[in-house]
């Protein structure tokens, strides 16, 4: 019960956080993207991250309805991960960032979960 915990935890809030950062960054208008993201590789390499995190997310999700209590996963997903996020992740790091940090955790997330499952 403890590992699983603390493997939805952590892959679910490093998927989300990562999510949450790239559709920040998407929505910005032209003008006030970060110029990483002003020309087309950059915003690809952002949305393909943020795009693999929303899918990684999915999974931490599943895996955390399967070995956990369903208010857990649910609680998790609509409370604690963005709050974690906004109060914490984005003000440490930023959007860009914080994208490409979550975002690779995200995608070392996704043999932790196949790994456990």
């Amino acid at each position: 019960m403890t590992d699983a915990l603390i493997i939805f935890l952590a892959t679910g809030l490093v998927s989300m956080s990562a999510a949450l950062s790239a559709g920040a960054l998407n929505k910005l208008p032209e003008a006030d993207k970060p110029a990483y993201i002003q020309n087309q590789n950059g915003l690809v390499t952002v949305m393909v991250l943020g795009n693999l995190a929303a899918i990684t997310l999915i999974g931490a999700l599943a895996y955390g309805f399967s070995r956990l209590d369903w208010w857990i996963p649910l609680s998790c997903v609509f409370i604690t991960f963005p709050v974690v996020h906004f109060v914490i992740i984005q003000r440490l790091l930023g959007d860009l960032k914080n994208v490409f940090v979550s975002g690779v955790l995200a995608i070392l997330s996704i043999p932790v979960l196949w790994w456990f499952w």
